[in-house]
């Protein structure tokens, strides 16, 4: 009889969060509107930059390519090209890099019910090699840029403006401190 060590959770969750060079991120939220909704919404990807604040453009290329550039630490861009591949009308959508892009990445963004009519869970997995690798990976966290909290952060401004049609900033608030 052998014993497996297999992790079947999700592999953002397991201790080795890494797929081959890839390290693997991702986020799930419950939101409050039907999933085809969220589907339609995301599958235009020039949709994107509404919500993801390091996106700086996503312009279509081809039916199913599109060229990105990405905001990163210390005032720099990255510009990647990717396909979309294993889209599930209505429950799933695909993507990786494309060769020639300055980071190699792929990840998916799945949709489900939620229980008892409750939404949509939106699930993103996401799946890079760190600019300059493992320490490169580091200092993007102090500069709060590192994709898992990037992850975190887009997927609650696109349930804010999928709920409400808005997403709140506080930079009212700062204002008003800064005035004091």
């Amino acid at each position: 009889m052998s014993h497996h060590n297999h992790d079947d959770a999700p592999k953002r969750t397991q201790k080795d969060d890494k797929d081959g060079d890839l390290a693997i991120v991702g986020r799930s939220v419950t939101i409050n509107r039907p999933r085809q909704e969220l589907f339609a919404f995301w599958r235009d990807f020039t949709n994107l930059s509404q919500f993801m604040e390091a996106i700086e453009s996503i312009q279509m290329t081809g039916e199913n390519r599109s060229a990105w550039t990405v905001r990163a630490p210390a005032g720099q861009t990255v510009t990647l090209e990717t396909e979309t591949v294993d889209v599930v009308e209505g429950e799933q959508i695909g993507w990786r890099s494309v060769e020639g892009s300055q980071i190699e990445t792929k990840g998916k963004v799945s949709f489900t019910d939620a229980p008892e009519g409750r939404g949509t869970v939106v699930s993103a997995e996401i799946g890079y090699v760190p600019p300059a690798g493992d320490l490169g990976r580091l200092v993007a966290k102090l500069f709060a840029a590192e994709p898992n909290i990037q992850a975190r952060h887009e997927l609650k401004r696109f349930k804010m403006l999928m709920e409400t049609g808005e997403i709140a900033t506080g930079s009212y608030y700062r204002d008003q401190k800064d005035n004091k």
